[in-house]
């Protein structure tokens, strides 16, 4: 009897066990065979798809839960970013302090899911 059928073309992510740590895996949960679920994730990159496919027998599962549509999750950061982008205004003689251009930066890298840089003050100098 399949265990999880119930999860069946639904986005999902599962914990599961690799030795003695924990490993995360999310995609389209596409079977399961009563022994092993199947997960598929096809990702874009550098213009090409690459197609992913897991393979997670029941006893190395630790925990499953179903994920949200990425498309909807895409759409409520966007309002979220234009919601925030009214809120933080450049003074009136065009300039801005390093702290609000980090804050900007911060948030324009978060929604965008890029991993944020450190950066330098101007001014500052480096060896």
């Amino acid at each position: 009897m399949a265990r999880y059928s119930a999860f069946l073309g639904r986005r999902v992510e599962v914990q599961y066990r690799a030795g003695d740590i924990l490993l995360p895996a999310s995609g389209t949960f596409v079977a399961d065979s009563g022994r092993s679920i199947f997960l598929e994730q096809n990702i874009d990159l550098r213009g090409q798809t690459k197609h992913f496919r897991w393979e997670i027998p029941y006893q190395y599962i630790v925990k499953i839960e179903q994920k949200p549509d990425t498309e909807t999750k895409a759409a409520s950061s966007a309002q979220a970013l234009k919601a925030g982008a009214g809120q933080e205004e450049t003074p009136p003689d065009g300039t801005a302090t390093n702290e609000t251009l980090n804050a900007k930066s911060a948030v324009a890298g978060a929604s965008t899911g890029a991993s944020s840089l450190l950066s330098v003050a101007s001014g500052s100098k480096t060896a």
